[in-house]
């Protein structure tokens, strides 16, 4: 069974319905605005970035915050190998 409603009770059906969509659009255009999508995204990169330099802080230091020294020596001897591989190659690739 359909319900009767007035023309009053329509109208305030539609002006509502027109309120919450003005609403919703405006929600929309703020996030969809540039300058939001770059703030939303310098947010992103900064807890991630936060999060690993936490994460490689947590793998370098021991529970008490001394320094693993094992760990920054393989990272050490790594880097090095690796600038003596690429010196090894810059100088075969130049002869």
């Amino acid at each position: 069974m359909t319900e009767i409603r007035s023309k009053e009770a329509i109208e305030a059906d539609i002006a509502a319905a027109r309120d919450h969509l003005a609403e919703t659009v405006q929600d929309l255009f703020v996030q969809l605005h540039p300058k939001a999508i770059v703030s939303n995204a310098v947010a992103d990169v900064k807890a991630l970035g936060s999060a690993q330099v936490a994460a490689a802080k947590q793998e370098l230091t021991n529970e008490d915050g001394s320094l693993r020294v094992e760990r920054v020596a393989l990272i050490g001897a790594a880097v090095a190998g690796s600038i003596a591989f690429f010196a090894v190659v810059r100088s075969l690739l130049r002869r």
